[in-house]
């Protein structure tokens, strides 16, 4: 069984490509929409983002993206 090492990030803002996979991000504080952080697309090199509430509403955006983390959700 593996052990999975949890740590509670700061809150601020963070470079998408430095969060975790399955990060719950914000594009702004004062947003009311959150996102969870997906997979990496080679292709456009991009990072999938998709609604918490709805998984079906998924954007890419680039790794150098600046979002808001370390929130409690």
């Amino acid at each position: 069984m593996a052990k999975y090492k949890k740590f509670m990030m700061p809150e601020g803002y963070y470079k998408l490509k430095d969060l975790p996979k399955g990060e719950f991000i914000k594009r702004k504080p004062g947003a009311k929409k959150v996102y969870i952080k997906g997979e990496y697309d080679r292709g456009s090199k991009t990072y999938s983002i998709y609604d918490a509430d709805d998984i079906n509403s998924e954007m890419f955006a680039k790794g150098t993206t600046r979002v808001y983390a370390g929130f409690n959700y």
